[in-house]
């Protein structure tokens, strides 16, 4: 890579004027970005950085050229050192006015960064649909065509790949939060808006892959079987990579295999995707359900001893070694040693035979109060599980003759009541349920802080 790219590239994005560094070269990508060429005469770029160096007060600078300069003194500078880190490079024309431009590895690197910057999600439908386009297309250079579908092809599998590895992040880092507010604010703030909105639901409806792949299996595998296209695609592509013609038909058998195999093999991943997606949100609802139980049952002590524990651990900085050095524990659970054991525990004698006398069992009725007392719990905890049939039944029953409402509106008296909103919202993505949501701004709601958000019922 560094054949290509100076070594001292990425120093102006590492150093302590790093912000400065990078705003200067979007000030002068944007610039150079609306002329024929990334080639813009050298005074305009200063005039440009004297401006903006004039404009803040973080254009004090560390490094020692910078700090005697007047802002176009290290406009000037600012050209220099870019031009010496392999960004842009300075040329003379025959008019001897002096034009900069980006190099052709920079503007990659630039674009790259500011797609990051800016949380630009990858457009699934876009290689899809270019895929199944390409397949049905006839035209004079099948071998160029293969290649581009060869091309999409591997960047929508490494978009799907990026989505899944994304969700696993978001999963790792829910054990992050502390209390509900935070959990809340990952899966509806982020989590959703990021991934669910952005990627995750398009993928499974309007860029769903099953709508186009089994015609591109299809045709792509009449193709391996059609000796002129082979043919003709090998005599292509021998030329365009530069090999011989028997090497350019092997490579053409590889990449319709590696195509087929791609799109045959996809269902692996989405389901993998699938399975992440409904984990992360039952992690994160359970976890917020944990954190608002309060009960005095064992569970809920068993919670309060160890939210305990862990905030004795984060206030002191321990790692999990640390957890014996926490002195109440030691209060908790006694267990005691014994440093001689009884001989006679060591050793089971032989019974002999006996003869067996079978008893009779006495018939007794069950206790009919009793058991009405267990059949009520057990509907009773039955009626408190909140499905999503559950769910669109209390939407409904909340809209009457209203075709929406906000969240804010619903009864919010009791946790189970801001539980209930928690589902909404997420059973709200669901093309099967009755309504859809839309999110709106943060609000406060009898002592409950979350993001409120419209409830529409469905046409």
């Amino acid at each position: 890579m560094f054949h290509v790219i100076p070594e001292n590239f990425f120093i102006p994005l590492s150093s302590p004027n790093r912000i400065v560094y990078w705003e200067c070269i979007c000030k002068l990508f944007s610039t150079m970005e609306h002329q024929l060429s990334f080639g813009v005469e050298r005074d305009v770029l200063v005039d440009e950085l004297e401006y903006y160096f004039d404009q803040i007060q973080s254009a004090e600078m560390e490094e020692d050229e910078f700090q005697t300069l007047d802002s176009r003194g290290k406009a000037n500078s600012m050209l220099r050192k870019l031009e010496f880190y392999g960004w842009i490079e300075i040329e003379t024309d025959k008019s001897y006015v002096q034009r900069v431009n980006f190099k052709e590895y920079a503007v990659k690197i630039i674009k790259t960064l500011l797609e990051i910057a800016d949380g630009k999600q990858m457009e699934y439908q876009g290689y899809i649909y270019t895929i199944y386009s390409l397949v049905r297309s006839n035209t004079d250079q099948p071998g160029v065509v293969l290649l581009q579908i060869l091309e999409n092809t591997d960047m929508l599998i490494t978009g799907l790949k990026n989505l899944n590895s994304n969700i696993k992040h978001y999963i790792d880092e829910l054990t992050k939060h502390k209390t509900v507010a935070e959990i809340m604010n990952a899966l509806f703030n982020d989590y959703i808006t990021n991934i669910v909105d952005k990627a995750y639901h398009r993928l499974r409806t309007s860029d769903n892959v099953s709508k186009f792949r089994p015609e591109i299996i299809e045709r792509l595998e009449s193709k391996s079987h059609n000796k002129d296209y082979i043919e003709k695609v090998s005599k292509e592509i021998s030329g365009i990579r530069e090999i011989s013609e028997e090497d350019g038909r092997e490579l053409v058998y590889r990449y319709l295999h590696e195509i087929i195999e791609t799109f045959r093999n996809m269902d692996d991943i989405l389901m993998e995707i699938d399975q992440k997606n409904t984990q992360y949100q039952r992690a994160a609802i359970n976890r917020a359900k944990f954190l608002l139980s309060g009960d005095e049952d064992v569970r809920g002590q068993l919670k309060e001893i160890l939210l305990g524990i862990n905030e004795v651990m984060n206030k002191e900085n321990m790692d999990l070694g640390g957890i014996y050095r926490i002195e109440f524990l030691d209060e908790l659970v006694r267990i005691y040693s014994s440093s001689v054991i009884d001989s006679n525990s060591l050793y089971s004698p032989t019974e002999g035979r006996k003869e067996f006398v079978p008893q009779e069992l006495a018939s007794e009725e069950a206790d009919l109060l009793k058991r009405q007392e267990k059949i009520r719990r057990i509907a009773e905890k039955m009626q408190n599980v909140l499905s999503p049939a559950k769910i669109g039944t209390y939407i409904e029953h909340q809209l009457g003759e209203r075709k929406q409402l906000r969240a804010a509106q619903l009864p919010l008296d009791t946790e189970e009541d801001f539980i209930k909103i928690i589902y909404v919202r997420l059973y709200g993505q669901r093309k099967s349920m009755n309504y859809k949501v839309e999110s709106l701004e943060e609000v406060q709601v009898k002592g409950y802080r979350f993001r409120d958000f419209v409830i529409r019922r469905k046409a």
